[in-house]
């Protein structure tokens, strides 16, 4: 048995390599705004860490972000004063699936075998 899943709880955002550098200085600060930023909006989605990637950072979050939530995002990142907003894309949602492949199932034979 195989079972599949998307990965939307990450939000990749595109960006330069010196965005990204900046960006990551201060991510913990970063999570709290964001996150304040988000609870403001009556959204349930809250960002658990950031960390970068080679295409630009990725946001981990605790749940399924809506397109309201990568509009949140999108605009407290483009808005941050140490990033030029001009060298960052919009996010999108990772496109990976996760897949458990059960691989064998003990057996145990019933002792009480009628001879």
């Amino acid at each position: 048995m195989t079972t599949k899943g998307p990965l939307h709880k990450q939000v990749i955002i595109p960006m330069s390599n010196e965005n990204i550098a900046k960006f990551i200085k201060n991510s913990a600060i970063h999570i709290t705004n964001l996150n304040r930023n988000l609870k403001n909006a009556k959204s349930e989605v809250l960002v658990d860490f950031i960390h970068s990637n080679p295409v630009g950072i990725t946001v981990i979050t605790n749940k399924v972000s809506l397109p309201s939530n990568l509009l949140i995002i999108e605009n407290y990142i483009k808005n941050s004063e140490s990033i030029d907003s001009s060298q960052v894309d919009s996010p999108r949602l990772s496109q990976f699936k996760s897949y458990l492949k059960i691989i064998g199932i003990p057996f145990f034979p019933h002792s009480n075998l009628q001879d």
